[in-house]
């Protein structure tokens, strides 16, 4: 997940420094999206996998 989040950031980067304004503001929502996802998923599985085994 977070390399997907990287990945669209760099497409954004290389699309602003193109000067597609609309691809590059896309990517990065897309970028921004994915990365919230990965840190959720991320403490989640953090919390359960502390978790003591009955």
């Amino acid at each position: 997940m977070l390399s997907w989040a990287l990945t669209f950031l760099i497409i954004a980067i290389v699309a602003a420094v193109l000067g597609f304004g609309g691809i590059a503001g896309t990517a990065a929502g897309i970028a921004k999206i994915l990365f919230v996802v990965f840190l959720v998923l991320f403490v989640i599985s953090f919390f359960v996998g502390r978790r003591p085994r009955v």
